[in-house]
């Protein structure tokens, strides 16, 4: 059960953050079809180093919606809760709380626009201030956001 408590943020993190990654590419599916994928039990499970999502609030999702991560192929185990949600569209969580002390603050946007009725534009940004342990595994971090981004790339194509 994660145990570092990790301070909350807001939308404006996304431009404050130390280091800010952002993923952004087409999907050739509905947008629909990406946000039900998004919000599925076991989300993001396609990801090689993500252990897939196990939401901890009942449905329907909203602000306030919480879920447990296992990430970094389940060493690193994060509690999320969100701050934003635009059903269908848009999603922002940060992480409450953490098994490794690798952040001070770490935050997600999912963004799904429709680009046309069977086409969408998916951006994932990822905002961090890791701790001197985190600034430690950058180069690791990186790569496996990397991968992340990858693994996406790969599941919606």
């Amino acid at each position: 059960m994660p145990a570092f408590a990790l301070q909350p943020v807001d939308e404006t993190f996304f431009e404050s953050a130390r280091e800010v990654q952002v993923g952004t590419f087409d999907i050739a599916k509905p947008a629909s079809e990406v946000w039900a994928e998004l919000v599925a039990d076991g989300a993001l499970s396609f990801c090689r180093s993500l252990r897939g999502a196990r939401w901890t609030s009942p449905r329907p999702f909203g602000v306030g919606t919480t879920r447990t991560m296992p990430a970094l192929y389940g060493l690193l185990v994060v509690d999320e809760v969100f701050f934003r949600w635009e059903e269908g569209r848009r999603k922002s969580f940060y992480v409450e709380r953490a098994n490794l002390p690798m952040f001070t603050s770490l935050a997600e946007d999912y963004l799904v626009e429709e680009v046309s009725p069977s086409q969408s534009r998916f951006t994932w940004t990822l905002a961090m201030e890791p701790t001197a342990l985190g600034r430690l595994g950058s180069p690791l971090n990186a790569r496996v956001v990397d991968g992340i981004i990858q693994d996406m790339r790969r599941h919606f194509s």
